[in-house]
């Protein structure tokens, strides 16, 4: 009865969610039937419902394969970096952007922000355009100071570094963004005090803009956490080219799902590789926002 008299009193903030829900219900709920395709040695003659139920053998293939440990390893320490070295540097300019003067402020949000609009297709011909053996940017520079150019596309070992300096251009402006829009409701009356208090704008970021931004970057970490078996396909299919000699250095669960499927055509076994990932994700937003909330109940997401 509180819930029906809950909903008549804000039937309208109900119906303008209602576009929302539906999208969710319709892109993200029903088509969670098609998780049994894991379980099933999928035939598209038989469909979905008639084709055999085979169990776990489809999580064979990526369990019982040689490169499991190798890509798992990777798609874990690769999102562990990205996500600490995001939230480091999106904070970190978050509140330079909050220092400088509001005549360049656009234009620095701009510049920040375009490269999230860029497709990783397009930054891998850019990409290319650095790192090419014969023709390349860097080569050219290197030949230009007397060094050896480098085959950077069979070099595995300075990867890493690479495709951490291409997510952080990708992903810190847009991430700033929201880490600024936090700043941006903090109430002006804590800098005031603490300018009449004496407080440097170093003291007041440690102090005030950090603690104040807490809640809002426990949520994001959370959210980030649940994504954290999911590597980004893109990044690490276009940026290196899909080259087999840096394999040990570039390659995630996402890529080499990606090359199985496109070989061996096995729908299962992709299904069962992603409903693989999206179980771990569950349980590491769940244990994560547990965490979070034993420290500090307002911080959790729920």
């Amino acid at each position: 009865m509180n819930e029906w008299k809950h909903f008549k009193k804000n039937h309208e903030l109900f119906l303008l969610s209602l576009p929302g829900i539906l999208y969710k219900l319709i892109f993200a709920y029903v088509p969670m039937v098609g998780v049994i395709i894991a379980f099933k040695q999928y035939r598209y003659d038989l469909g979905l419902f008639g084709s055999e139920w085979i169990g776990l053998k489809n999580f064979e293939f990526f369990f019982k394969s040689d490169v499991a440990f190798r890509i798992t390893r990777n798609t874990i320490l690769y999102n562990c970096g990205y996500i600490l070295l995001t939230m480091v540097a999106a904070l970190t300019f978050a509140i330079l952007l909050n220092e400088i003067s509001r005549k360049f402020l656009k234009f620095y949000q701009t510049s920040m922000f375009l490269p999230h609009f860029l497709s990783w297709v397009l930054v891998g011909y850019i990409a290319y355009a650095f790192f090419n053996y014969e023709y390349g940017l860097l080569n050219k520079i290197l030949a230009a100071l007397g060094f050896d150019e480098i085959s950077w596309y069979q070099t595995a070992g300075v990867w890493p570094y690479i495709l951490i300096v291409f997510h952080l251009w990708k992903a810190v402006g847009f991430s700033m963004l929201v880490y600024y829009a936090g700043i941006m409701g903090i109430s002006p009356d804590y800098y005031e005090a603490a300018r009449i208090d004496g407080a440097t704008r170093w003291q007041m970021a440690l102090k005030i803009t950090l603690p104040m931004l807490t809640p809002l970057i426990s949520i994001l970490l959370i959210l980030s956490i649940g994504s954290i078996f999911r590597g980004d396909f893109g990044l690490h299919y276009f940026i290196p080219n899909n080259s087999g000699f840096i394999y040990s250095t570039t390659d995630v669960i996402d890529t080499y799902v990606y090359r199985a499927l496109r070989e061996l055509g096995d729908v299962s076994m992709s299904a069962a590789v992603g409903f693989y990932q999206s179980m771990v994700g569950l349980v590491l937003v769940l244990t994560s926002n547990w965490i979070i909330k034993k420290n500090n109940q307002d911080n959790a997401l729920w």
